[in-house]
């Protein structure tokens, strides 16, 4: 599934590589070079980041279902038990 930002993130994203472009490596990152560098984040890294969170949703959401008899049952069948109590 490709990773899609909308036109207001791209925005902010480019204007925080621009930054820290200039304030971290002291070099001015043209437009273009930030949209190309962005591009190349996008496709080569930001999925190893967003399959990592798929992995951390599934693990957190297996040990939920794995829990759920646990959390959840109710023996039937009770009536008469709780009658004579």
């Amino acid at each position: 599934m490709a990773i899609k930002l909308t036109p207001q993130e791209t925005e902010e994203v480019l204007h925080s590589l621009r930054k820290y472009f200039s304030s971290e490596l002291d070099q001015e990152l043209s437009e273009l070079k930030a949209k190309l560098l962005l591009d190349y984040l996008q496709q080569e890294i930001a999925p190893l980041a967003y399959n990592q969170g798929v992995r951390d949703a599934e693990e957190y959401f297996r040990a939920r279902v794995e829990d759920l008899p646990g959390m959840v049952f109710e023996p039937g069948l009770t009536y008469w038990q709780k009658k004579r109590k």
